[in-house]
């Protein structure tokens, strides 16, 4: 492994050490404290993956999937069953390449969540990662219902080394993205990132604002690409998958970013968005610095929560 990867990976190893502590206490013991592979067998490996927050029904998929996969290898020793789980957590995550084209192209990125989660944090420092790619980077304020969004993101906006777009407190957020589109435009900017109001107790004043929005960089910058990505706090366990179902049905919800996995015993909450909802997980934030905030991988992210050593 490079380096930078094992530093990555170290980094997210130490970022889910409460969840792997959670989930690997247990899973050893069943692997190691069973003589049979039965139903109590399966019912301790259920209890503890929803204790993990995996959620039931992602739950029930992954061990009927270690149901068939022992009976078609006519496996017989508990011991055994530790790497095809591991693998079936996997498949669960798997919806293809998790695609971060909005990087390599012309694009404009909305970044929506609720008060609370992360998201002017998620955006700066996704901002500055993306300054450091050689990006040019513009942000836009777009979350001016909420008492002091703009300042934070100016702040973040310093801290990276881009511009802001912002108005007034109260200001119309689809007149903000106006500015901020043709901002981007008149600069020649790689990517535009959007904070926008993620307000879940009024969804129809949610989707009516991200509609205007959307009929603004429809028409102002029609050839872009687009991207939406839900903020979403890790440490909120079921409650983010709630909240990431009422998003998908406002809007086209294209990724989620899940922050502070390093706060909860919670972690597996990514396997069940993905797998429940069919949104990939695009990015994890497993700390505090600007790194921590890291592209999402399902191999390393299973491996982080099964495994009781980081790769060599």
């Amino acid at each position: 492994m490079s380096g930078e990867k094992k530093g990555l990976f170290g980094r997210l190893f130490a970022g889910l050490e409460k969840t792997r502590n959670s989930i690997l206490s247990g899973m050893d013991s069943i692997f190691n404290g069973f003589s049979a592979i039965d139903d109590d067998f399966y019912e301790e490996i259920e209890e503890i993956l929803i204790m993990g927050d995996l959620g039931v029904n992602t739950t029930m998929k992954i061990v009927e999937d270690l149901r068939q996969k022992v009976k078609e290898q006519r496996i017989k020793e508990p011991s055994a069953c530790k790497e095809l789980l591991v693998h079936s957590i996997k498949e669960q995550m798997n919806l293809g390449e998790n695609a971060y084209q909005f990087e390599n192209r012309k694009s404009v990125v909305l970044v929506i969540g609720v008060n609370g989660v992360g998201k002017t944090t998620s955006i700066g420092k996704l901002a500055g990662q993306l300054k450091d790619q050689g990006k040019k980077v513009i942000m836009a304020a777009a979350d001016t219902f909420r008492a002091a969004a703009a300042e934070q993101l100016t702040e973040w906006a310093n801290r990276a080394g881009v511009e802001i777009i912002s108005q007034g407190e109260g200001s119309d957020p689809a007149a903000v993205v106006f500015d901020a589109v043709n901002a981007a435009k008149a600069r020649n900017a790689d990517i535009l990132l959007c904070d926008t109001a993620g307000r879940l107790h009024n969804k129809k004043n949610l989707m009516e604002e991200l509609k205007k929005i959307n009929r603004i960089i429809d028409k102002e910058y029609p050839d872009v690409y687009r991207e939406t990505l839900v903020v979403l706090d890790g440490t909120t366990g079921q409650n983010a998958l709630v909240q990431a179902r009422q998003f998908q049905e406002a809007i086209d919800v294209t990724g989620i970013i899940l922050t502070k996995l390093d706060g909860t015993a919670k972690g597996g909450i990514a396997v069940a968005i993905q797998s429940e909802l069919g949104i990939p997980v695009k990015y994890i934030g497993v700390g505090e610095h600007i790194d921590d905030l890291q592209k999402f991988d399902a191999d390393a992210f299973v491996n982080a929560l099964f495994h009781a050593k980081t790769e060599d």
